[in-house]
């Protein structure tokens, strides 16, 4: 297994590199809050965990270990509010070849979207978010940290933390994403209990992970695939990333790694059905 530490740090490489130059849009006014898709239609939604202790916000890192050998492969579509100039100069923040790859192999994934990249990708967004292959769940708008000390992501105050949640839901809705998910992915992996507390309202399921792939900024598939099939166990949520530039070996440690998961007799799944299987339980 991996360690906690090693794991925490892997993930959060990618938020601090895309986030490096992102201070200078961390006033940036944002609409009114509209409500996250669980507040809307509560019945009718998606499965979602039960609140934490004092209504807080539920945190999901892994399904049950007891029902069944299957595993959730998600990937962050990672992309900051001022990113743009860098988006015109050509970095790619997109993986089309990832995508075609999830779907030549029949892989069902959750994508953990930024706004900002909705934006920056609209066609991209709008198609992965109606295909049934795959659901689309929030990575937040701006992709600054909801606390200090995060990895050298900026960050914004607790009164914005909400409203750049529901502005990357307003953001999906703009570009035709119909039903994005109620699951919110904190940016950097960072949140403590005040995050928690603050976004309570938002009616959404932090979800986390139990295993670190290590692709950001790798340049050895192998060694990253390695790593993914180590970690995995029954009801694992694996983190990936969605961002060419920043984690190109991803579609190759895909085409490596999914025939070898279904070779052990691991069933791909969404975050939403290791949700549903978990009961409401943590």
């Amino acid at each position: 297994m991996i360690s906690p530490v090693r794991s925490v740090t892997a993930v959060c490489v990618l938020g601090a590199a895309l986030g490096a130059l992102a201070a200078c849009g961390a006033h940036e006014s944002t609409r009114a809050p509209l409500p996250a898709p669980s507040a809307t239609s509560p019945a009718a939604g998606p499965p979602t965990l039960a609140p934490g202790p004092a209504g807080r916000t539920a945190v999901f890192e892994h399904g049950p270990r007891d029902a069944g050998r299957t595993v959730a492969l998600t990937f962050d579509a990672d992309m900051t509010a001022d990113q743009g100039p860098r988006a015109a100069q050509g970095e790619r923040f997109d993986n089309p070849g990832l995508i075609a790859a999830l779907r030549e192999l029949k892989v069902p994934a959750t994508v953990f979207m930024t706004g900002r990249w909705a934006e920056e990708y609209p066609r991209q967004a709008r198609s992965i978010g109606r295909d049934p292959l795959f659901e689309v769940a929030n990575h937040s708008y701006s992709h600054y940290a909801f606390t200090d000390h995060c990895y050298g992501l900026p960050t914004i105050g607790e009164e914005r933390m909400r409203a750049d949640v529901e502005r990357a839901y307003a953001a999906f809705r703009r570009v035709g994403i119909r039903d994005a998910m109620p699951y919110l992915r904190f940016p950097g992996g960072c949140y403590d209990r005040r995050v928690l507390e603050t976004l309570t309202p938002a009616g959404v399921t932090a979800v986390q992970w139990d295993v670190v792939s290590g692709d950001a900024f790798a340049t050895d598939a192998a060694e990253v695939a390695r790593e993914v099939l180590r970690g995995v166990r029954p009801g694992s949520v694996v983190v990936l990333h969605c961002t060419r530039s920043a984690a190109p070996t991803t579609e190759r440690v895909i085409r490596s790694v999914v025939p070898r998961l279904r070779a052990e007799g691991f069933r791909l799944v969404k975050v939403s059905q290791l949700i549903g299987a978990s009961g409401g339980r943590r």
